[in-house]
């Protein structure tokens, strides 16, 4: 459908306003996705504060030349585009994207990567899956956390163990239980 001057106008400006805020772009071509495939997906997208935008090729081209002063290649952008816009985390709308591609049917692809602009830089589809692949900032965060208390549960496994070991043998501290084991070893 053609859009008037006016409409494209409106268009991409708003194409504009979310560029500026976003932390990456990912730029995929759709086939014969469903109204209801795509409201999913975009459901799915503001979970982690993403979105799904359709635009024509010369409007994100003006729009990329406007915000990110950068030239984007035809062979970037073939057939019918889709943005997905990262706001916050830059991994984490790409993964939901890619995680959607993933659950199709073996066969039919509906939806592929075509590239990205990720931290300053044009990346070709082979470098969007593998970004896309890479689990998001609070995954990475939450394993960290993991990592970090690891340590601390065993240490709270081992003192409940030696609270359980005195109380059983009717002391009062964990020395006391020592003591007998030396005096053991000594005997012996």
């Amino acid at each position: 459908m053609a859009l008037t001057r006016t409409k494209k106008k409106e268009v991409l400006s708003s194409l504009i306003e979310k560029l500026k805020v976003a932390n990456s772009v990912g730029f995929t071509t759709n086939k014969a996705l469903t109204v209801e495939e795509v409201t999913n997906l975009r459901v799915n997208l503001r979970e982690v504060n993403a979105e799904f935008h359709l635009a024509k090729k010369t409007l994100i081209k003006i729009a990329f030349k406007e915000v990110y002063n950068v030239e984007i290649d035809d062979s970037l952008l073939p057939n019918q585009i889709a943005l997905v816009l990262s706001n916050e985390d830059a991994v984490a709308g790409l993964g939901k994207v890619n995680d959607f591609m993933k659950k199709g049917q073996p066969g039919e692809e509906k939806m592929s990567w075509t590239g990205s602009y990720f931290e300053g830089n044009i990346m070709d589809a082979a470098a969007t899956i593998e970004i896309a692949g890479m689990p998001s900032r609070d995954t990475l965060l939450s394993r960290m956390v993991g990592s970090l208390m690891s340590p601390l549960s065993g240490m709270a496994r081992f003192l409940d163990a030696a609270a359980t070991e005195v109380e059983a043998q009717g002391k009062e501290n964990l020395s006391q239980i020592e003591v007998k084991k030396e005096e053991e070893k000594t005997e012996a």
